[in-house]
């Protein structure tokens, strides 16, 4: 008998009732707010809902995608409503301006803020909403409100003995009227923020109860498939679209806007129709690169431009001069490269929609339900109120699921067959079609006078993301993005239309926050495109920013014939957080302990999301391969919610940037990707796992993000500690155990 994942994973347990939570932030006026008496449902704002059966659901505004937000933002609600986390069920948020992530006025989840941006308005939220409640049983009562106090889902009596449910004041508390700020709890009285504790979504992803886009099943669905053209910007020039219309189970053939649609009545049906397809692509306005030519044309726009100006402090010029006009002055040069990145995510692209009396439904892993609905109203006659995002679980999405391309899709499609249909990715349409960690270029120099490090200048190339993707992606996907981008963005918008130039950190982020005190600093960027489609990937310029800045800052220890963390400590001075992980992770990793002689250790630091990492990594070359035996980290993230999910998480980040650092690559030959799925674009596989330390810094500073700081460091403390060993250094990515 045939299984399906889900099926497979599902196991008979009994459930408990449980209560369950809805919560909206403060100052929400669009969702609906207040008591429903047919329903005994009480909605003090958008994202809390309570009833009188003493159910609790809490409206996660912030996907879930692996990086624990469906457990930290509930903490942050359970802690000031006085209820235990597990009390409380989750569920997605719908789209609504209420729900929008205040770092980028989007209902967006990335750039590791979805704690530090929930930190104080889902606490404010839940005490708001407890302080009504113990108003309420106050009244009932006719004691003071401030003798009263809540527990564990009930009012308190000041007797301390007489108790109330919460669910038998849900409408007394729709009727109080809250005047002046609600007090947080002190740290001293947190039970649940900052304690280990396990993840609220583990039960129903190991039963396989969690719904990811791949698992929808809607009655009458029908699947889609769409074949591409292998080199991007080619279009369908001819197909054999009678033969296919006559095989077992299809039922509609048809140019699509990226390729060749195919819909059958079963998925594996689709996909045999698409293996019979004999298409023609007209490759006119196609890339024909190659990644010899990218990095040719970075080279040649370094040697033609200096770049636009990020950071100047003192004068970099004179300090070179002054450099090479001594005896005791010397200059340092290196060049680094790193390719193009896919996303590599565990549940390909994929989502379900259904058109119907002149709407639309989609439900999608999608990191951006609100983009995702202007994308599905593009490809239809419809506006984006019309679309209905439910958003599910992700199978990781890193960024990739930033851009909507897969949801336009599944749209267009049901727009044509007027059924609910799913359209699947395969791994290697994932591979081979996805939007990529840009590839970069980087030229660093230094100047020495003695011992003393003078200068620092680093000229980054490549190009911008979001500057991309308004001036090709944007106005080729929506007509009207310039407006849309506008509101959405700020200036970014504008750039189409030549109006308007913001300022676009994703090529620089990292670079520009160098911390080490030299006295003439020069940081340029220079910016070259292409062609390739690019978009966010983990960690985004940081990622590659920390390979070049932290590579060379060990090459200058070197150089100056010091120690690669004493080169870096004495450089810190004012710097007491870059310290302090800097400290930590030495410590831990045993930095001035003898290593085994088939070893090395390299060392790294950055900042990155506001969060300070340091990592020290001890690897070697066994069987011709590079094996990463340890990896010690200290973080400092600021107050913590849950310190499980921390080490989670940067543990997950060093795990991806050791796969970059390792594996990763994407090429071009005559504008066609050469790799296509794991066999070539490889992951880490559980026996390269090294042992990894977490140390996390106790802190009473607001949060900041965990789910990308682990990557920047983890690459370049990798090829630091491969040049302690062999003695060579690597300035492109991959590193090879061969170099």
């Amino acid at each position: 008998m045939a299984m399906n994942r889900r099926d497979f994973l599902k196991v008979s347990a009994g459930t408990s009732g449980t209560l369950m939570l809805s919560l909206s932030l403060p100052g929400c006026s669009g969702m609906p707010t207040g008591y429903t008496e047919e329903t005994g449902e009480w909605r003090p704002d958008a994202w809390l809902e309570i009833t009188k059966n003493d159910k609790i659901h809490f409206t996660l505004s912030r996907v879930e995608m692996g990086q624990g937000t469906y457990t930290g933002l509930t903490t942050l609600i359970a802690e000031e409503l006085e209820v235990d986390p597990e009390a409380i069920t989750p569920r997605f948020a719908p789209v609504a301006p209420e729900y929008l992530n205040p770092a980028y006025k989007l209902q967006l989840t990335g750039g590791s803020t979805s704690i530090a941006t929930s930190w104080e308005p889902l606490r404010i939220a839940g005490a708001q909403a407890r302080q009504m409640l113990v108003m309420a049983g106050a009244r009932v009562w006719q004691v003071d409100a401030a003798d009263c106090s809540a527990r564990q889902g009930r009012v308190v009596h000041p007797n301390g003995i007489d108790s109330m449910r919460y669910g038998q004041l849900v409408e007394l508390a729709s009727k109080e009227v809250l005047r002046g700020d609600v007090a947080l709890k002190p740290a001293s009285e947190w039970k649940y923020i900052g304690k280990q504790k396990g993840r609220l979504d583990a039960r129903a992803k190991s039963t396989g109860t969690a719904v990811y886009g791949i698992d929808v099943e809607l009655p009458g669905m029908v699947y889609g498939v769409v074949s591409r053209p292998p080199r991007y910007g080619a279009k369908v020039k001819a197909f054999n679209e009678s033969d296919l219309r006559a095989m077992p189970g299809v039922l509609d053939v048809f140019e699509a806007e990226r390729g060749v649609a195919i819909v059958a009545d079963k998925y594996w049906r689709a996909r045999k129709a698409q293996n019979a397809l004999k298409a023609q692509w007209d490759n006119t306005d196609a890339l024909s690169l190659s990644t010899e030519g990218v990095f040719a044309s970075y080279r040649r726009a370094a040697d033609e431009d200096r770049g636009d100006s990020e950071r100047s402090e003192g004068d970099y010029d004179s300090a070179v001069r002054d450099a090479e006009g001594t005896e005791t002055g010397r200059v340092i040069e290196a060049e680094y490269s790193q390719p193009y990145l896919a996303h590599a995510t565990m549940e390909p692209m994929n989502a379900t929609a259904w058109y119907k009396n002149d709407s639309i439904e989609v439900w999608a892993p999608t990191q951006a339900p609100d983009l995702g609905r202007i994308a599905a109203a593009r490809v239809t006659d419809l506006s984006p109120d019309d679309v209905t995002i439910n958003t599910t679980f992700l199978g990781g999405g890193f960024g990739r699921r930033l851009t909507q391309d897969y949801i336009e899709e599944a749209a267009a499609v049901a727009f044509r067959v007027k059924k609910p249909v799913k359209v699947i990715w395969s791994r290697e349409e994932d591979t081979q079609h996805d939007l990529y960690r840009p590839a970069m270029l980087h030229r660093l120099s230094a100047s020495f006078m003695g011992d003393q490090l003078t200068s620092w200048h680093h000229q980054i190339v490549g190009p911008q993301l979001l500057t991309w993707y308004v001036r090709n992606a944007a106005p080729a996907q929506y007509p009207w993005a310039p407006k849309f981008m506008y509101g959405a963005l700020g200036k970014v918008g504008l750039l189409a239309e030549g109006i308007a130039t913001p300022k676009d950190m994703s090529a620089i982020e990292g670079a520009i926050g160098y911390p080490y005190n030299v006295e003439s600093i020069d940081i340029r960027h220079t910016h070259t495109d292409p062609g390739v489609p690019v978009t966010f990937w983990r960690s985004v310029g940081y990622s590659h920013n920390g390979f070049a800045v932290e590579t060379f800052m060990d090459e200058l220890a070197h150089e100056a014939g010091e120690d690669a963390y004493q080169f870096r400590r004495k450089l810190l001075a004012g710097q007491p957080r870059h310290l302090e992980v800097l400290d930590r992770a030495v410590k831990i990793a045993g930095w001035d302990e003898p290593v085994a002689e088939d070893r090395g250790r390299g060392i790294a630091l950055f900042k990155s999301f506001g969060t300070f990492v340091a990592q020290v990594v001890e690897a070697g070359v066994e069987n011709g391969a590079i094996r990463v035996y340890k990896v010690a980290c200290a973080v400092d993230c600021g107050q913590v919610v849950n310190p499980r999910i921390v080490e989670d998480q940067i543990e997950g980040g060093i795990i991806f940037g050791l796969t970059a650092a390792l594996y990763g690559e994407i090429t071009f030959e005559n504008g066609q990707v050469k790799q296509s799925n794991f066999h070539d674009y490889q992951l880490m596989r559980q026996y390269e796992l090294p042992e990894v330390t977490v140390d996390i810094v106790e802190s009473t500073v607001s949060p900041t993000g965990v789910g990308e700081p682990g990557v920047p460091p983890v690459i370049p403390a990798l090829g630091n500690a491969l040049f302690a060993l062999t003695g060579k250094r690597q300035r492109n990515l991959p590193l090879k155990a061969d170099a």
